[in-house]
């Protein structure tokens, strides 16, 4: 098999946009940029339409490709495992059917389906996956990329096993194979050779690695980009702290905000940072700490186990440096649930003891109050976070000492009794706060078997199991609530459902609640912003003004029950959802509520306030940020000629949402050049207008302005796209270049193609270098040969 599987994507690029396809051939040209550089939301919005294209048309090949490129995305970028799993065997079985055997993409899933594995428990799977990755190898001719994966990946099975020399001796033989057959090895082969070496504590040799792989690939004519530089940098800083060189190595050292978007650096930047914090050139502290502990409860929550347990670790050790008992204790817990996940813990089980018994010879601190006043005594102290965790858990361990069982308060020998549930929740609260969110639930669950008549338990453990991702906690408890409280179950599955983005349910849900109670608050506020999010602004209006009917007075309502009185962003919501409803004289109710004055008393409000940005969201998934003029309290009108990626254009007015996206200046910054931003809810009046692409040389500042001006007073717009860097092909000096000008026009309804092809070629008649207009020309049928001639003259 030697089909050249990017050939093969260009090929079909081409067929499928040439019968109409146009969307599966972006999807087929983007997806794996969009999986190998990390772009998860762009890969998530166009991979289920992608996919069900594909089958609709009958191409599984195409099927195969969109399939792998996204596991690569789930694998190798998001890190899951046992979350993945059903898909890659999936995929392996469609990926060897007699109608996909031959898809030069095939074979890539028994990469898929090795890595999965290795997520799962790599060292447990190393006999399975060294087997499948030889077959498959003796199929693949070295000259193919999947050969480079292949190897790679035959070569991390071997580290898995404790085999990095001969991990090295087969990449050797692989490059060799490789250039043999006339290619070069990818960059991502020196990251498997720096891995081996580093595992061989051969620091500096790793770090030559990565200079001799981006030196062979830039010499390439190949440019990094922000995946390969980002890699780069992590594994430096791993080697380079390694090796004592802290300031080269923070240098180096990816910000941890970098490594929160991108799982796949997460594990060798907290490596880098171990050594840092042992130099003393990185903080070890609870932000650190807590930032570690979300990490490792993701990798959890994805059935990573292998790499959630090697995270762990360095997060107990962490953890036991900076004495942090109760944090160190709750990981080591982890831990040993993790052991129990794994086929193989020689090496991890030890490490995992001793981050245990290291912990537990950290010093219990002393509590300063008896029990009975410790929360009280948190409440007005300013205390450490983990330093209050660490309080908490002495006082919960003494006032469950030798309690009986289902007490809710014992007297430990320290004066007035604790609650004991209010402690758990405390707790619980603390350490959910500093990341343990699993470790918060488990100890909430204990506490309802005891305390099942908590008026906040049940809540505060929703919220957690929420927060956790824990769906199965989610039904489990729900389940439980059904038959002694419908509405805390129903409640709590409304909250989860709008955690995942099922507005229907949610409706549905706090539906039941409302029927139950009309002057419940919060379901009503969740109910509408279920209805919003569906695009039923009726509803939406309907049950916030029935919120303000059924709402508190703010007067006299004590602080706990402040929720049931009207908040102003209900009133926001209400005059958006009006406003979606051009429901003016609400919205002119509503606005005065809220010392709004509008210039007129009725009919639509239609007036210009000021510049903000819409933020929509384009088809690819990616988001676009719009300047616009603001024309009511939730209204605005769209500036720019907009291609087909997005569902508006020029002079559209939308209605945006009320949460400002962007914070404003701070006090003493300036806020010129500032603009509020919101989100794009619903397009309410479309103005009408087509673009057309216009290309070629710049005319210089005077010219350009002037023809902006001459298309707007005939109610065209003009927008230019390109910055002073485009040039074009100079027709006088092919070595030469000019400056050019890529610009949209937007023509109105009331004027045609034809008028508008006319009206450009008048203003720019006596332009040095023209324009071209191809797609104008084209649909004004006129002449086109001139266009293509301009295209074609000038490098277009």
């Amino acid at each position: 098999m030697s089909t050249d599987i990017w050939a093969w994507v260009h090929d079909v690029h081409g067929d499928l946009v040439d019968s109409g396809q146009h969307r599966l051939a972006t999807a087929l040209a983007e997806i794996a940029g969009h999986a190998v550089e990390g772009r998860n939301d762009r890969l998530d919005a166009m991979y289920p339409e992608a996919v069900a294209s594909a089958r609709a048309l009958g191409l599984p090949w195409v099927e195969v490709f969109l399939r792998h490129w996204r596991l690569q995305n789930l694998l190798n970028k998001r890190h899951q495992g046992e979350a993945a799993m059903a898909e890659a065997v999936s995929l392996l079985e469609f990926a060897h059917r007699e109608e996909t055997a031959s898809c030069p993409q095939s074979v890539c899933a028994v990469q898929d389906f090795t890595i999965c594995h290795a997520n799962i428990d790599g060292p447990g799977y190393v006999t399975e996956r060294l087997a499948v990755l030889e077959e498959t190898l003796e199929r693949v001719e070295p000259g193919r990329a999947c050969f480079d994966c292949l190897s790679r990946e035959y070569a991390d099975t071997l580290e898995d096993d404790g085999r990095a020399e001969q991990a090295l001796v087969h990449l050797d033989r692989a490059q060799s194979r490789i250039k043999a057959a006339g290619q070069q090895v990818s960059l991502a082969f020196g990251h498997s050779r720096a891995s081996a070496l580093y595992r061989l504590g051969r620091y500096q040799d790793a770090l030559a690695a990565y200079d001799t792989a981006e030196l062979a690939y830039v010499s390439g004519r190949r440019t990094l980009d922000d995946d390969d530089r980002r890699k780069l940098a992590v594994g430096r800083a791993v080697m380079l702290s390694a090796l004592g060189r802290t300031e080269l190595a923070l240098e180096q050292l990816p910000s941890i905000e970098e490594a929160e978007r991108y799982p796949d650096i997460r594990y060798r930047w907290a490596t880098a940072v171990e050594s840092l914090t042992a130099a003393g050139a990185y903080p070890n502290d609870a932000d650190l700490g807590a930032r570690l502990a979300h990490w490792v409860g993701y990798l959890d929550t994805a059935g990573s186990h292998r790499p959630c347990l090697n995270l762990l670790l360095i997060a107990g050790r962490l953890a036991v440096r900076r004495g942090a008992r109760t944090v160190a204790l709750t990981l080591a817990a982890t831990g040993e649930r993790k052991l129990t996940r794994l086929r193989r813990t020689d090496g991890v089980a030890e490490q995992v003891a001793a981050v245990r018994a290291e912990a537990e010879a950290l010093p219990v601190p002393p509590l300063p109050v008896p029990v009975g006043e410790l929360l009280d005594w948190l409440a007005g102290q300013e205390v450490p976070a983990e330093y209050a965790a660490d309080l908490l858990a002495a006082a919960h361990a003494e006032s469950t000492a030798g309690a009986p069982t289902g007490a809710r308060e014992t007297d430990a020998g320290q004066g007035a009794a604790a609650p004991v549930t209010d402690l758990v929740l405390n707790l619980a609260g603390a350490l959910g706060g500093l990341g343990h969110t699993a470790a918060a639930a488990e100890l909430l669950w204990a506490r309802l078997e005891q305390d099942h008549e908590h008026e906040h338990l049940v809540g505060v453990l929703a919220g957690v199991l929420i927060e956790a991702g824990d769906g199965e906690g989610v039904k489990r408890l729900a389940d439980r609530l059904m038959s002694r409280s419908p509405a805390d179950a129903h409640w709590t599955r409304a909250r989860w459902a709008a955690a995942e983005g099922r507005w229907a349910e949610v409706g549905e849900h706090c539906a039941a609640l409302l029927a139950e109670d009309p002057s419940r608050i919060n379901p009503r506020r969740l109910a509408a912003s279920a209805a919003t999010r569906l695009g039923d602004h009726a509803t939406a209006q309907r049950l916030y003004q029935e919120l303000l009917e059924h709402a508190l007075p703010a007067e006299g309502t004590p602080p706990e029950e402040q929720y049931r009185t009207v908040q102003q962003p209900d009133l926001w919501h209400l005059i958006t959802a009006a406003t979606a409803n051009r429901d003016w004289a609400a919205v002119r109710s509503v606005g005065a509520r809220l010392g709004i004055e509008f210039e007129s008393d009725s009919g639509p409000v239609d007036e210009e306030w000021q510049l903000v940005t819409v933020r929509a969201t384009r088809d690819n998934g990616s988001t676009a940020e719009l300047p616009a003029v603001r024309t009511g309290p939730a209204t605005a009108r769209i500036l720019p000629v907009l291609g087909a990626e997005l569902p508006l254009n020029h002079r559209d007015t939308v209605v945006f949402g009320p949460a400002l996206l962007n914070e404003p200046p701070a006090e003493g910054e300036s806020g010129e050049d500032w603009r509020p931003a919101f989100e794009l809810l619903t397009l309410l009046d479309p103005a009408g207008y087509t673009t057309y692409w216009l290309d070629g040389g710049w005319p210089g500042g005077d010219a350009w302005g002037a023809l902006r001006e001459a298309l707007g007073e005939a109610g065209y717009g003009l927008w230019a796209y390109s910055n002073g860097e485009y040039t074009i092909t100079d027709p006088a000096d092919e070595d030469g270049a000019l400056p050019g000008v890529y610009a949209a026009l937007g023509v109105p309804p009331t004027a045609s193609a034809v008028e508008a092809d006319a009206l450009l070629s008048r203003l720019t008649a006596a332009w040095e270098h023209p324009l071209s207009w191809l797609d104008l020309a084209e649909t004004a049928g006129v002449e086109v040969a001139r266009h293509q001639g301009i295209v074609d003259r000038y490098g277009l």
